[in-house]
């Protein structure tokens, strides 16, 4: 019985052995990848439960980390405000009510709720139902008729459009949507177009929504193209839009998703129309919180509050999709619950703070929610300290919930399909114009759970050669 014993531990050990060797040289491989020659690589993966760390390379080198990112403003959006934390929406009317005639003005005041009218929670035939809630509200309060406006009001997080170090190639596009305080349909506008023979230029037959003084500059043509492989460009709160590049050629109606221009008055635009299509008069025009000359609000009269989705339902869809918009939201949320300052400046300033008080915050600069900025920066050190923070915490399982599983779902579908990380990893994957990049946790064979982050920035080879030696990696540390 004592040398069966005996042989047990000798085996284990050389298990371990075998593992620790198998990684380091996968390791190796990774960084010796010809395609990797003139990149810059931050690896690192730590034990959660001793802080040990387990393999690395270069994990002090800060570099763009792309939408791993997201981790740090679900987490701290979950961490700071709670899982169960609902951002609401605010219907105020000013003036006098006589008579159900409102001598006024309704104001919808936004609260950061990422929600409204999302595809995400939904589908398009229930986009518009809290516009119905919205306008039984008006109802139930005596409000047949409105000789005034209905006022979009997203003003508690500021006006910057987008976040500093965004491309000019993205703010046009569905992806590059900024967060506003009145949020609507996911800040997503749809282009439909009806394309022609090759060369031709492809009719934009309508929009959805429809965009008030749109004007659309047109630059597309219609190709042998089998995809999307057009942009749309435009400054935030301009409805001025163009677009160039090409789109598959005879169809009858291709959409094109870009960036709603101006969502706060976007919403006091689709609540207008509701309110006139189902009864309830409006006399005035709509308007913009932005652009109103006065400083300040009127007195307001409380119609009534709407929650919208908790934090912990709006960070699964963020990401396990990866939505820049959400992301972008859940930090804005954080800023304005704690400091008043629902801007992303601010917010990313705080973001920050909070963590420096849990970990070593040295080279991390976070610059927006999402990652899409080119301005943010963190090495593979920061997010494995960080990861090993929110082991620790007791909404671990909230976050852990939030993140893909490999071979499963979201982004992570198809990495390690089949093969050692299959269902051991949850991740949060990121990708931009030469960067890849993943971080979050791997259950290994041993039993042990691992925090790993890997980044690589200026690779020469493609995304797809890029994940395939990642993989490799995902699947050394799978079986560790």
């Amino acid at each position: 019985m004592q040398m069966l014993r005996s042989i047990a531990f000798l085996l284990f050990f050389a298990n371990i052995a075998f593992s620790q060797s198998n990684l380091e040289q996968k390791v190796k491989d990774f960084v010796a990848f010809e395609g990797f020659k003139n990149a810059t690589i931050s690896f690192q993966a730590i034990d959660c439960a001793t802080g040990n760390e387990i393999a690395n390379f270069n994990p002090f080198a800060s570099i763009s980390p792309a939408s791993t990112i997201k981790l740090f403003s679900t987490a701290t959006a979950i961490e700071v405000l709670g899982p169960n934390y609902r951002p609401s929406t605010f219907l105020y009317y000013e003036g006098t009510l006589t008579d159900s005639v409102l001598h006024g003005n309704i104001w919808i005041v936004g609260g950061g709720d990422m929600s409204l009218g999302s595809t995400y929670f939904g589908n398009s035939e229930n986009q518009t139902a809290f516009l119905g809630d919205w306008m039984k509200a008006v109802k139930k309060a005596g409000i047949k008729e409105i000789k005034g406006s209905i006022i979009g009001d997203g003003s508690k997080f500021g006006y910057e459009g987008v976040p500093d170090g965004w491309n000019w190639s993205d703010i046009g596009n569905y992806y590059g949507a900024g967060f506003s305080g009145l949020s609507i349909f996911d800040n997503r506008l749809e282009y439909h177009f009806k394309t022609g023979a090759s060369g031709s230029t492809p009719i934009l037959t309508k929009t959805i929504p429809e965009i008030n003084n749109l004007t659309f500059l047109n630059y597309i043509k219609s190709s042998a193209a089998s995809g999307d492989n057009s942009y749309i460009y435009g400054a935030p709160f301009s409805t001025e839009r163009y677009g160039k590049g090409e789109l598959p050629q005879h169809r009858s109606n291709f959409v094109v998703k870009g960036s709603l221009p101006d969502p706060e008055y976007q919403t006091a635009y689709e609540f207008s129309n509701y309110l006139k299509v189902h009864g309830v008069s409006v006399s005035g025009d709509v308007k913009s919180r932005r652009l109103l000359n006065h400083a300040g609000k009127p007195e307001l009269k409380l119609i009534e509050e709407f929650n919208g989705k908790s934090i912990l339902e709006l960070a699964t869809p963020t990401n396990h999709k990866s939505i820049n918009m959400f992301a972008e939201g859940l930090l804005c949320n954080v800023g304005f619950k704690q400091t008043g300052d629902g801007s992303t400046a601010a917010s990313a300033e705080y973001l920050e703070k909070y963590w420096s008080k849990r970990i070593n915050t040295t080279g991390l600069y976070v610059k927006d929610g999402s990652g899409l900025s080119r301005n943010n920066a963190a090495s593979a050190s920061h997010f494995c300290a960080f990861l090993k923070s929110m082991y620790g915490s007791v909404n671990y399982s909230y976050f852990l919930s939030t993140l893909p599983i490999a071979g499963v779902s979201g982004t992570l579908t198809s990495v390690c399909q089949n093969e050692a990380a299959h269902g051991k990893m949850k991740a949060k994957s990121g990708t931009m114009s030469r960067v890849k990049s993943y971080a979050g946790y791997i259950e290994s064979s041993s039993g042990k759970t691992i925090a790993f982050s890997i980044i690589v920035n200026n690779y020469s080879c493609s995304n797809a050669a890029t994940l395939q030696q990642m993989e490799k990696i995902f699947n050394a540390l799978a079986t560790y």
